[in-house]
């Protein structure tokens, strides 16, 4: 299945910058191949130019760090936050009683749920993953603006903290120092990372990481500033009462549809990305990382599922090959770049692609 305008996915509204093994001083390609042993995992990973990388980008920590080694001996005991066990658990109990509403509630207040919930997740995979965490595009101050006002509908901690520990996850995912670990399992990727302390590892790496980029837009230390009264304003006050004034829906629906519900799947559509996709799903360019392309889950999470790409190729702005096949934030990137709002695309180049496949990926690439 592809999108409506998927028959334009190719069309490219301002220049992308291509990563090719082509000799060129503006791209960067594979420079040779090698195998290392992390904890019992071996995992063959290109050795990128980091610094033509660095120039173009401004920074490297979204770039898998071959050099950790988990520390030998027992774990540290897990601490439960039961705090967030309780509120977690009255999310989604508030959640299902809002799938019950549903019958009874108006149809404007349904679309408006699902307004709600597309540009919350635009504020998550278009701002705090793609712009923010690795720098793939530039974006102009309105835009920004607009994202850190989807970001904060989202509610899924303040961009500052999304980009810091996103960006430990790809440097040293799958370890210790990852903060949703998939090696722990499932429930632990998915949501049990938000109801236990931290492990020792993550809060090392994640304060030695240069998130001086970060600091230096003062739209997002704003938000940061003031993360807290966004959140009540935009992710509840606001869903609720545009349903209950403007076309006089009841207040219990306004509140448990377009507010706690929406907010809840928009949760578990991100945290699919952290435990689906890291375990099914297929791996067509690189066969030693856990990440797989999981379509379903890129119907979700709004292209965010194909991510073994994303892990083998984390500054492409499309975090896939494929364009705007089940990838509405790529469409909306691309529309931000026809109507000036954004600019300077990163995009890997096919052959550099094909090479990695055939090199390192599983071969289904030859199926499918």
């Amino acid at each position: 299945m592809v999108f409506p305008f998927s028959f334009l996915e190719n069309v490219h509204c301002c220049v992308s910058k291509e990563f090719s093994s082509a000799s060129s001083a503006t791209t960067v390609g594979t420079v040779t191949s090698r195998v290392t042993r992390n904890g019992d995992a071996v995992m063959e990973k290109d050795l990128l130019n980091h610094q033509d990388l660095a120039g173009d980008r401004g920074m490297v920590d979204d770039i898998f760090d071959e050099t950790y080694r988990e520390k030998e001996g027992p774990k540290p005991p897990m601490r439960y936050v039961w705090r967030n066990i309780i509120l977690m658990s009255l999310l989604h109990l508030g959640a299902i009683f809002g799938l019950m509403l549903i019958p009874s509630a108006k149809i404007q207040t349904l679309a408006w749920a699902v307004l709600c919930f597309l540009v919350s997740a635009l504020g998550i995979t278009a701002g705090s993953h793609r712009l923010w965490s690795h720098r793939s595009y530039k974006a102009t101050l309105p835009l920004r603006i607009f994202l850190t006002i989807a970001n904060s509908v989202a509610f899924q901690n303040d961009i500052y903290e999304w980009v810091r520990d996103h960006r430990v996850h790809h440097k040293f995912s799958e370890t210790d120092a990852d903060p949703h670990n998939a090696m722990r399992g499932f429930f632990f990727s998915h949501i049990g990372w938000l109801l236990v302390r931290k492990h020792p590892d993550v809060i090392e790496k994640g304060q030695k990481l240069d998130l001086s980029d970060i600091k230096a837009d003062k739209v997002v230390m704003f938000q940061r500033r003031y993360y807290k009264p966004s959140v009540v304003l935009l992710c509840f006050t606001l869903p609720t009462v545009v349903p209950w004034y403007f076309w006089d829906e009841s207040i219990i629906i306004s509140f448990f549809i377009p507010a706690i519900l929406r907010y809840a799947i928009g949760l578990n559509a991100t945290w699919l990305v952290n435990s689906a996709a890291h375990m099914f799903g297929n791996r067509p360019y690189d066969q030693h990382i856990n990440p797989r392309e999981n379509p379903l889950v890129s119907l979700g999470a709004l292209g965010e599922g194909f991510h073994n790409y994303h892990h083998t190729f984390p500054y492409d702005y499309s975090t896939s090959e494929f364009g705007w096949r089940f990838n509405l934030t790529t469409a909306f990137i691309d529309l931000m770049c026809l109507l000036g709002l954004a600019s300077d695309r990163k995009k890997v180049s096919k052959e550099v692609i094909l090479a990695r496949k055939m090199r390192t990926g599983d071969g289904s690439h030859k199926s499918g």
